[in-house]
């Protein structure tokens, strides 16, 4: 099955080369981002502002409703038994005394769960939102350690908990593949997003063994799972043939799609919405307690509420796979790269199209004549792994960046000038131009504000008493995306203006930055501009993962704008000072539009709908096709700064400071910029030093399933974070801004291993670094 999906991602792929090729050679001006995005230019004041989030006092005062809030007449609670084996099949399953329990209303197993079609896998379809393709309690096949196997509903959710204990299962189980050493034998080329993960430019074995330095190194990330705050949930009710689902998601509308495939149903017959999402990172996409919950409410014919448990989610939400990863590098005696290969071997499912896709960011990190890239896959009878902040980047910087140090010190060279002096001109690899490429001034501030000039090069010959104490800088990076979909409802009326996207606020400030940005193109005041998301029901596939959602509602917004501009024109009459000009001769301020070289000439939003009669012009603009991206090589960068101390008796690591500059375009809001930076640090620290999924590779099970064992940093782990950027805009992105929340976890795991060795000597390449391996 999974051979045959990689082909079909392959023949894809083959596709979307061919079109790149073309597009690559396309003038400028045929491509969009091709005539920088007017708002570039400062205009009304509002982008660029720390603005507080729109819905912070909603939050902060409880009545802000998430996923598991929503009240529903008749409801009832879900609890989910999960199997005990990795492989195998129920042989049987006793749910007498679950369903005599008090309390309890139904049990649902494959034995009467309504029948329903395969989830259709994320990336299959542009609407797919599966975390997997395994059918959903449809037999009694088992296909992971931690499969759902029966759900209880009950009138209160400690019924449902307590009958949920009561269902006895007995399995036949079968051999399954479960490690990662004997599965290493089959491994085999591994494809992400419909290309495979191989990239070569010349001979980079003969030119590694040719060159004056060399070094080399296997480098190791574990297993992650996500931790969001908020657990996942879903509140579920079939009202009339219309499937109503409380959510919380990164992909509204992928996930009405994917449900009306499994029942069979048209996706307009699915609303789902998600106002708020505490947390999602990668992992609030659609895994199969939706489908759980729709299908229960659908059995005993009312409404569900179904919140996995913190065990619960690390049993049914995928995470970040396991790495092994070798990183070899050739230099001249002053430091050029001659040589770069990074490959390695991860792991994977049968079920789902994600190896983790660790080479990304060397594809274009460095200017090394020959380069060799290469991800292999094997696949065990384990959860699902799925996307994590800044899937492949965020471990793929660890090994690269670790290198990258590890051949400073062989060549006696600064850490932070070896990268300055192979910064690229144009893409290493597929010779595009950058749309833009400011990461050596951003290197050149980080270490301005860290005080880089102050580290010793010698390891371990910095001390403060018992404390060790070292500086380690590296990269980050982060590729522009800007994904198929995009389209917005914009409506303006009399006293303001309405957007409307089925787009997700996640807690990183989407509302509040789309309104700053719609008040800017349309010189209205922040309160006179309202941002409606998180609905299907509303325009637009958008989804709040690779850090392109902002790209992709600002893309549908510029689309709508323009499709408003020409509905005014059209209207405004031959008295209105706007007559007979064209949509190119105009701009928007102060709550009107105006005669660009000649502002005078202004007519008021209200004056011009009033003139014509209306209450309102309502448009739906999409954005162009994401060509961009195979016309300039995107990305934002970083440049990371860790102070670290470790202390000489008990091995124990503190980060005690740190410092991120940042490159990534416009900063549309400060505030929440900032917010976001730090927040993606403070993962990368967990990343670096704590983070570790325990997985017993006899029995495929999940051994910490809790944040007792699953250690992730609290406060008294994060020192004073602090972060700068250049706030230089991208020409070619909408607004000038390029994503933001993931480059942040990037580079940051490799700066604090590169100061834990300028502070020991000792070189960590196995992630995390606990005490034991400092001892």
């Amino acid at each position: 099955m999974s051979i045959a999906k990689d082909a079909k991602a392959l023949v894809q792929g083959a596709a979307q080369g061919l079109m790149a090729k073309a597009v690559a050679l396309a003038p400028d001006n045929w491509v969009p981002g091709g005539v920088p995005d007017p708002l570039i230019e400062r205009q009304h004041g509002h982008v660029g502002r720390a603005v507080s989030r729109i819905d912070g006092p909603l939050k902060v005062s409880g009545t802000a409703r998430f996923a598991a809030e929503f009240p529903m007449e008749g409801m009832v609670y879900a609890a989910i038994v999960f199997s005990t084996i990795a492989k195998g099949r129920i042989a049987n399953l006793d749910t007498a005394e679950a369903n005599a329990a008090e309390g309890v209303v139904a049990v649902m197993t494959h034995l009467n769960a309504p029948r329903l079609s395969p989830p259709p896998a994320f990336m299959s379809n542009p609407k797919a939102a599966g975390g997997d393709s395994l059918p959903v309690m449809q037999d009694e096949t088992i296909y992971w350690n931690g499969q759902p196997v029966a759900v209880v509903l009950a009138e209160t959710q400690e019924h449902a908990n307590h009958a949920a204990s009561l269902v006895e299962v007995a399995y036949e189980a079968e051999p399954a593949v479960t490690s990662f050493e004997q599965a290493r034998v089959d491994a085999r080329p591994a494809v992400f997003m419909g290309q495979p993960l191989h990239d070569e430019k010349g001979k980079a074995q003969a030119a590694l063994e040719g060159a004056a330095v060399r070094v080399g190194a296997t480098y190791r990330t574990p297993r992650h799972n996500h931790n969001a705050i908020e657990l996942h949930a879903v509140t579920v009710a079939w009202q009339g043939d219309v499937l109503r689902v409380h959510d919380a998601s990164q992909l509204v509308s992928h996930t009405a799609w994917s449900l009306g495939q499994m029942f069979g149903i048209p996706e307009e017959k699915v609303v789902v919405t998600s106002p708020y999402v505490g947390g999602g990172f990668g992992g609030k996409c659609m895994w199969q307690h939706h489908v759980l919950a729709a299908a229960a409410a659908q059995l005993c014919g009312r409404p569900v509420r179904l919140v996995l448990s913190r065990e619960g989610v690390y049993r049914l939400v995928g995470g970040r796979s396991l790495t092994e990863q070798h990183v070899s590098l050739g230099a001249d005696a002053d430091g050029k790269l001659r040589a770069l290969i990074h490959r390695g071997i991860t792991a994977k499912t049968p079920s789902n199209v994600m190896p983790e896709p660790f080479i990304l960011a060397a594809k274009s990190a460095y200017a090394a004549d020959t380069i060799e890239l290469d991800v292999h896959a094997v696949e065990l009878d384990m959860l699902a792994n799925t996307f994590m902040r800044a899937p492949g980047e965020s471990v793929g910087t660890f090994a690269l960046e670790s290198a990258m140090d590890e051949l400073a010190e062989t060549l006696a060279v600064d850490p932070m000038e070896l990268r300055i002096r192979n910064e690229p001109e144009v893409d290493p690899l597929s010779g595009l131009s950058f749309s833009s490429r400011r990461i050596v001034d951003a290197w050149r501030a980080g270490a301005r504000a860290f005080g880089w000039d102050r580290r010793n090069p010698k390891p371990g010959s910095t001390r403060d008493g018992e404390w060790l104490v070292g500086m380690g800088c590296a990269k980050g990076t982060y590729p522009y995306y800007r994904m198929p979909g995009g389209a917005a409802r914009l409506t303006l009326m009399p006293d303001g203006a309405s957007v409307g996207i089925a787009a997700h606020e996640m807690g990183m400030g989407t509302a509040t930055a789309q309104v700053q940005v719609t008040a800017e193109r349309l010189g209205l005041p922040l309160e006179a501009v309202d941002f409606h998301y998180g609905d299907s029901t509303l325009p637009g596939t958008v989804l709040a993962g690779g850090s392109q959602q902002t790209a992709a509602i600002g893309a549908a917004v510029i689309a709508a704008h323009r499709l408003l501009i020409k509905q005014l024109l059209e209207i405004v009459g031959n008295d209105s000072p706007l007559a007979g000009l064209k949509p190119d001769d105009v701009a928007c301020r102060d709550a009107g539009l105006c005669k660009v070289d000649e502002p005078t000439r202004h007519e008021t939003y209200a004056s011009i709908l009033a003139r014509a009669g209306r209450g309102s012009v309502e448009v739906i603009g999409e954005g162009p096709p994401p060509l961009e991206l195979m016309h300039w090589s995107m990305h934002s960068h970083a440049a990371m700064f860790c102070e670290v101390r470790v202390n000489a008796v008990t091995g124990e690591p503190r980060v005690s400071r740190f410092l991120g500059s940042f490159d990534c375009g416009r900063i549309l809001n400060p505030k929440t910029a900032a917010s976001q930076f730090r927040g993606g640090i403070i993962m990368g620290l967990g990343l670096a030093l704590m983070e570790e999924t325990q997985f017993d590779e006899r029995k495929g099970r999940v051994m910490n399933p809790s944040l007792s064992e699953y250690h992730i940093p609290v406060h008294m782990d994060v020192p004073e974070i602090d972060v700068i950027w250049t706030d230089i805009p991208d020409p070619h992105a909408p607004m000038g801004a390029r994503g933001i929340g993931e480059i942040g976890i990037t580079g940051t795991a490799a700066a604090v291993a590169n100061a834990i060795y300028n502070a020991t000597g000792k070189r960590i390449r196995d992630l995390p670094i606990t005490l034991d391996k400092l001892l």
